[in-house]
């Protein structure tokens, strides 16, 4: 089966049922009315409040696009990029991308203008589809795309160096093109986050991304009257693969634009929101809300809401404890996994299991799990090494790229470089990414597990932990500290609780500052080390009077 079979057979059981709804809350209006009444006031696309669409409306959206690929002279096996914020287009647009043969090629909206010019040639794209938000970036690079022969632009004002894609999508066909599509042609490709240079090239096939609706749907249990509410960037693999369990089961889903923790429970309340995946920093986000008063439970209808997953990095236990206090039925599950693995899924907790909160799980349907040392022999139940994954997920290879890929795809497995321990039970616990552990005085020093502490301590929103260099010890922990709103602490508070850890955990170092993440909810710990690391050359320097 391929990926657009979902869609084409959505349109055909469930042509006039919602399949997507887009709310931006920023564009309120100023009159009190709903949603829904708002949605037939006549305005431009870009002042809606709230847009929805049909199955139907998905599928004709999608063939068009395709259609107009097509006329533009883009085959089976070319590439086609999308650099679009979050909106209702963005997945008509993918799926129109994918019905031509062509490999879909999301790009991450923060990148800059080099890192966009650098995807590009990467991945030999021939055409690319972009919104209003990066047209100064584009301007930069333009003169200087070498395959890319062909751009739409999304919005108003096209820019001269584009083609309007609302201009010319609406006299496309709205068949579906006859072009074969088979399990094992190349889908899409996905880069790396770049946490160590410029990204890696993630090259999927049609059965990967078919793979992955069957995990996500088996995982969450989700049947045709649930409705999921996404809010993290799709160009991302987490959120478009979570996703995929409303495609396979034609099930509503909403994509929210905006995080404040009063616009995520009014969009659970107005749209009846079942399934809400969420990113550590808006879970906390809504508990300090609650806690401060600033929003009241009260206020909306919550009871349909039967499950909040958290992925895309470790989940502090204690969050979820707190969670749990005020939202005491809900069902809880976290899900790990990489791009390269077509995210999320390929181990998983279940919500069965929540006594076992502060685990990622098992490996999940149809995956392998192992955990091994540096030369791949499995390590004994207890002790951390290296987890491994091997499942129908795989990505292809690191496209053009055979040197990385060797590293990371051995023998079936995919080396994820994420440290972690198995326990009695069998559910695995992440450790630390394999390159963010520090070495001080010959201990190991895993900062997943002192972040996770410190996040206990009332006054503290945040925590991350890296290695600064030591003269004496190699490196030393340093934890940067983020406060909750309205809260004070000092150096020496967090130290005496941290008492309660091995002398060779505590940090040495405490910074009050901003705990930065990347959309998917990752610690951005790179930019972190390049901060700190400098600072603390500079002082020594002062120091020594250099």
């Amino acid at each position: 089966m391929i990926i657009t079979d979902f869609l084409e057979r959505n349109a055909k059981l469930y042509p006039d049922k919602i399949s997507l709804v887009e709310i931006n809350p920023e564009n309120e209006p100023d009159r009190a009315i709903t949603w829904r009444e708002y949605n037939l006031i006549e305005t431009t696309s870009s002042e809606k409040y709230r847009r929805e669409m049909t199955w139907k409306e998905f599928d004709v959206k999608a063939n068009r696009f395709a259609n107009l690929l097509l006329t533009r002279g883009i085959q089976k096996g070319d590439k086609v990029a999308i650099l679009l914020m979050n909106c209702i287009d963005w997945l008509p647009i993918y799926f129109g991308i994918l019905k031509t043969g062509a490999l879909a090629v999301p790009l991450n909206y923060r990148y800059s203008a080099e890192e966009i010019q650098y995807c590009l040639e990467l991945a030999d794209v021939k055409a690319l589809i972009f919104g209003p938000e990066f047209i100064g970036r584009l301007e930069q690079v333009f003169d200087h795309l070498k395959n890319v022969k062909t751009m739409f632009y999304v919005g108003d004002n096209t820019p001269t160096f584009a083609d309007s894609f609302n201009k010319y999508v609406t006299y496309c066909s709205s068949t579906a093109p006859a072009v074969e599509l088979l399990e094992d042609d190349d889908a899409a490709i996905y880069f790396s986050s770049g946490t160590t240079g410029f990204p890696k090239a993630i090259l999927h096939s049609h059965r990967a991304l078919v793979s992955a609706c069957v995990t996500e749907q088996s995982h969450h249990m989700q049947t045709h009257n649930d409705v999921f509410l996404c809010i993290p960037p799709l160009y991302h693999t987490g959120a478009k693969m979570h996703w995929f369990g409303s495609l396979m089961t034609g099930s509503k889903a909403v994509l929210l634009k905006g995080v404040k923790p009063e616009w995520i429970l009014q969009a659970v309340s107005d749209e009846k929101v079942t399934i809400v995946w969420l990113l550590v920093p808006w879970a906390q986000d809504i508990l300090d809300a609650i806690e401060r008063g600033d929003v009241c439970l009260d206020e909306y209808r919550l009871a349909q809401w039967r499950l909040m997953h958290i992925g895309a990095q470790p989940v502090p236990p204690s969050l979820i404890k707190r969670w749990l206090k005020y939202f005491p039925n809900h069902q809880y599950d976290t899900n790990y996994g990489l791009s390269e693995s077509i995210g999320p899924g390929c181990v998983h907790l279940g919500v069965e299991n929540i006594h076992k909160v502060g685990a990622i799980g098992k490996a999940g349907h149809g995956w392998e799990t192992a955990i091994v040392d540096e030369h791949g022999r499995p390590v004994a139940q207890g002790e951390v090494g290296e987890l491994i994954v091997k499942g129908p997920g795989l990505m292809k290879c690191y496209y053009k790229n055979p040197e990385a890929t060797s590293k990371i795809l051995k023998d079936g497995w995919l080396y994820t470089g994420d440290m972690a321990m198995q326990d009695e039970d069998g559910f695995i616990y992440l450790v630390d990414r394999k390159k963010d552990v520090i070495i001080s005085g010959g201990e190991n020093i895993y900062p997943v597990q002192i972040e996770d502490f410190l996040r206990q301590h009332p006054a503290i929103k945040d925590a991350a932990v890296i290695g600064l260099p030591d003269k004496r010890l190699g490196e030393i922990a340093a934890a940067i500290i983020e406060l909750k709103e309205g809260h004070a602490c000092t150096e020496q508070e967090i130290d005496e609780f941290c008492l309660e850890l091995p002398r060779y955990k505590r940090p040495r170092k405490i910074i009050f500052d901003t705990v930065p993440r990347n959309p998917t909810g990752k610690i951005e710990k790179p930019a972190l080390r390049k901060k700190y690391c400098v600072e603390r050359i500079v002082e020594k320097q002062i120091k020594n009077g250099i």
